[in-house]
């Protein structure tokens, strides 16, 4: 049971404050949670554990685009439920309001407010569907904005009970407005390595997503299969998914959402190869530092690989920095981060970056050398080899149109120097 349910935003000010319970949770908790990023992760809430344990709470918190959504309770619970309702808040208000930040909470907290009252009752998750939430809580629009000015009013909640509350597939509405009668599915996955300092791949994996995007009439039944399931692990599904078929064959049966939304997430372990290579070179010596770095094609997957660009921190006590490429441009920030945006890798020669780090004043070699993060993207391919074997549609007027696609960019990829 969630006693209560903060927004905070990057500097640790309270945007919302929502009491699940009768029992009041003092605003002094989301101090001392601050005060532990700021000892144990320098200020940044993405880099801090989801369950942390103070004094006098269990707390959980989410991290998106700068809002921490922070829950506490003092008695004992699951903790990937309250993890789980954090982020389907997260999710229902990116819904409502496009990109979330302190801006766009601040500028429809009523509505924020009212959400977190449906979405949970007396500390337990009541209401999480989206379509349902929908016809509670009106979507924020120009006119419902112009009209609560000049009338005074700032609610926003329905007259009454949505139809799906009593369907026994409440994820879709009743009545489906403008279904164009077709089904799109799109893998959407992201690449996890490491490499270490001898250019030896220790960890490689794909966290991946299938996203479908759903405008068919009436009740459809829908039946996905893989043409190569034994590769997936950890899968995690929209309530919608039926288990049993899944557990004795592999299959996907459900009854789609309207719209677009999340079918499944997985895990393939232990990729044996990346799409491209980055070979970072730091020689150091009389107070200087020279760098030489290449990016190049490792494994052709067939398809462009674009987007690229390699990124790292430069090492302390570093006076000045003189770095051009080959290829592409290479910027450094106001923090200190060098940016090679690399874009495409051409045919005729092979990217690369190089220059001069000059070492401050009594320091003859460099003692901290950094970590290289990449970045890709390659459409028309899932890197994993998932495959998606046939779709079928039931219980439709007619044969819907049927859209495949796949895709997969740099998740966590690093390169050690």
């Amino acid at each position: 049971m969630l006693q209560c349910v903060f927004l905070l935003s990057d500097s640790g000010e309270v945007l919302v404050e929502k009491q699940m319970t009768a029992h009041r949770v003092d605003r002094a908790i989301c101090g001392w949670f601050w005060e532990y990023v700021l000892a144990h992760a320098a200020g940044d809430p993405s880099k801090v554990l989801q369950v942390v344990v103070s004094p006098t709470h269990y707390l959980f918190q989410v991290y998106r685009n700068g809002v921490t959504f922070l829950a506490c309770t003092q008695v004992e619970m699951p903790p990937l439920m309250a993890i789980e309702f954090l982020s389907r808040v997260a999710d229902v208000l990116t819904d409502y309001l496009g990109d979330i930040n302190e801006d766009t909470i601040k500028d429809n907290f009523v509505i924020v407010y009212q959400i977190l009252d449906e979405m949970m009752d007396n500390g337990f998750p009541l209401t999480t569907e989206p379509n349902i939430l929908k016809e509670l809580v009106a979507q924020p629009n120009m006119v419902s904005k112009m009209l609560n000015i000049m009338t005074g009013k700032s609610s926003t909640i329905g007259n009454k009970l949505p139809d799906a509350t009593a369907s026994f597939v409440p994820w879709r509405t009743t009545l489906v407005k403008d279904a164009s009668n077709e089904v799109y599915v799109n893998i959407v996955e992201e690449l996890d390595a490491c490499v270490n300092r001898e250019g030896v791949l220790v960890k490689c994996e794909a966290c991946g997503e299938i996203e479908v995007n759903s405008s068919l009439p009436g009740l459809p039944e829908l039946t996905l299969s893989f043409a190569n399931p034994t590769l997936i692990n950890d899968v995690r599904f929209h309530p919608c998914v039926r288990f049993r078929p899944w557990e004795s064959n592999q299959i996907l049966s459900f009854v789609p959402p309207d719209g677009q939304f999340k079918l499944m997430s997985y895990r393939v372990k232990k990729l044996k190869t990346t799409p491209i290579y980055v070979k970072p070179q730091l020689l150091s010596d009389s107070g200087n530092c020279r760098v030489n770095v290449m990016v190049g094609i490792r494994n052709d997957p067939g398809k462009a690989i674009d987007s690229i660009t390699v990124q790292f921190q430069l090492p302390p006590l570093i006076a000045s920095a003189d770095l051009t490429a080959n290829h592409g441009t290479v910027d450094i920030l106001a923090d200190q981060t060098c940016v090679w945006t690399v874009g495409h890798i051409p045919k005729d020669k092979a990217p690369s970056l190089s220059g001069n780090l000059r070492l401050e004043e009594g320091l003859a070699h460099l003692h901290a050398f950094p970590t290289f993060q990449v970045k890709f993207r390659i459409m028309g391919v899932a890197l994993s080899g998932l495959q998606i074997d046939k779709l079928e549609v039931k219980n439709t007027p007619s044969a819907p149109y049927k859209g495949f696609r796949a895709q997969t960019q740099a998740g966590r990829y690093e390169v050690r120097s």
